[in-house]
């Protein structure tokens, strides 16, 4: 079975030329813990959704795949 893709961070981090291990280090988070968000194998908080989205400055909307 395929993983959904439910968050676009890993997207979002490469159009901006940003890594992993920066956004954690921004966010003061295990490198693993950004890591698993941006493979969807688990999903960040809405509190922390919106603070990544203030890191990257973009709207918390752009950080969620569209549902249609």
């Amino acid at each position: 079975m395929a993983k959904k893709v439910i968050n676009r961070l890993k997207v979002v981090l490469a159009e901006q030329g940003r890594t992993n291990k920066w956004l954690a280090g921004k966010l003061d988070k295990n490198t693993a813990t950004v890591s698993r968000w941006c493979t969807n194998d688990v999903q960040p908080s809405l509190e922390t959704l919106v603070e990544i989205a203030k890191v990257l400055d973009v709207d918390a909307r752009e950080l969620i795949a569209s549902t249609k």
